[in-house]
């Protein structure tokens, strides 16, 4: 896996709430990319696959849903047309 690969899996990791264990497994698999260069091929497959199952999710860390933007509570403005007889 290259190093732009991993940056990119991870941050779409970052969108997740990851559990302990996850969480510990991406860490390391980022200390030991830095420090060998590379990760095992096992490494590798458990990432893809860990940002495969969380990417079906909705992510729940930066992005808002849309209903919590709305939150004043009223009904949204409508326009109404008035007819033009001729």
């Amino acid at each position: 896996m290259k190093k732009d690969r991993l940056e990119w899996v991870i941050s779409g990791l970052n969108r997740y709430t990851l559990t302990k264990g996850e969480d510990q497994f991406v860490k390391s698999a980022e200390r030991d990319f830095t420090e060998k260069s590379n990760l095992t091929q096992q490494q590798e497959e458990r990432l893809e696959t860990l940002y495969k199952e969380k990417s079906k999710l909705m992510p729940n860390k930066t992005l808002v849903s849309h209903q919590e933007k709305n939150t004043s509570g009223g009904t949204p403005f409508k326009r109404f047309r008035t007819k033009t007889i001729p």
